[in-house]
């Protein structure tokens, strides 16, 4: 599922979500090849999309970056 900044800027792809942790794909062009992952209390709503209450900027800024190999 796309999701998408408060602004309307695509930021990512869930790959999961892990509790009240929602992991990006580490595949979409965001990305840079890593996964990262981000706050379920970060979600505004969603409909055909995750719409997140931060702008792209925001998100970026402090979205955590998995380590390499993490592969959970």
């Amino acid at each position: 599922m796309e999701v998408m900044s408060s602004c309307g800027c695509h930021v990512g792809t869930v790959d999961r979500v892990q509790g009240d942790t929602i992991k990006l794909t580490k595949n979409d062009p965001e990305a840079g090849g890593k996964h990262h992952t981000i706050p379920t209390n970060w979600v505004a709503n969603v409909d055909d999309k995750v719409h997140l209450n931060k702008d792209a900027d925001q998100t970026r800024r402090e979205w955590k970056e998995e380590p390499m190999g993490s592969g959970v």
